[in-house]
């Protein structure tokens, strides 16, 4: 019998709470995910459609060691998300303030060997709408898709660095952990689209 067959016949369900329910934060957070794949969904199909229309478009990355250690630390990131959502949700303060810490400092690695990554394309003369190649609109779609997702993951690191701390001094609960969780997988998600239209795709073959 459901919750709303139990309260129409009198008996009163209190306490169990039905179970479409889903507090508040967690549906805002679930909202601005929905609708933030919109968006980098569009990014991703834009960069797809100008690099097909190019017969000239660009290859300039000769191979997949700097993204395969960039997906490393941000595949690992999610797993230590994971073990402080799992100690959050136990009661353990400690260990869970612990594994959030862990996920910041791993996405500002993460973010730091992207920009590195940046300033190596920028030595080479990439621009947003000039680069060695010829192709105009390489740099301003690759800067484009990548800085979205690079500015995803500074904000994820400093909302990881908010919540773990205000977590840590009891003006935030585990819920507040787990919300912050599903941002912050989202993000992780998003690359793994990113890794093969814009990097695989255009190794060099040389």
């Amino acid at each position: 019998m459901s919750y709303a067959s139990l309260h129409i016949h009198g008996h009163d369900a209190e306490g169990v709470p039905p179970v479409w329910s889903i507090p508040a934060k967690k549906m805002a957070m679930w909202l601005f995910i929905i609708a933030d794949s919109a968006t980098f969904a569009a990014c991703l199909v834009a960069y797809g459609s100008l690099r097909v229309a190019d017969p000239h478009w660009p290859r300039p990355f000769h191979g997949i060691t700097n993204v395969a250690i960039m997906t490393f630390v941000l595949v690992t990131s999610s797993l230590t998300m994971l073990f402080g959502i799992d100690a959050a949700k136990a009661g353990d303060k400690a260990r869970a303030f612990q594994w959030t810490m862990i996920t910041a400092v791993l996405g500002a690695v993460f973010a730091i060997l992207h920009i590195r990554e940046w300033m190596g394309l920028i030595g080479e003369g990439v621009r947003l709408f000039q680069n060695p190649w010829g192709s105009a609109l390489f740099g301003a779609s690759f800067f484009s898709v990548t800085g979205l997702h690079l500015l995803h993951v500074t904000s994820g690191v400093i909302a990881l660095l908010v919540v773990g701390i205000r977590y840590k001094g009891g003006r935030y609960n585990s819920d507040d952990i787990e919300i912050t969780g599903l941002y912050w997988h989202f993000v992780d998600l998003v690359w793994m689209f990113v890794v093969p239209l814009v990097y695989l795709l255009n190794l060099s073959h040389s």
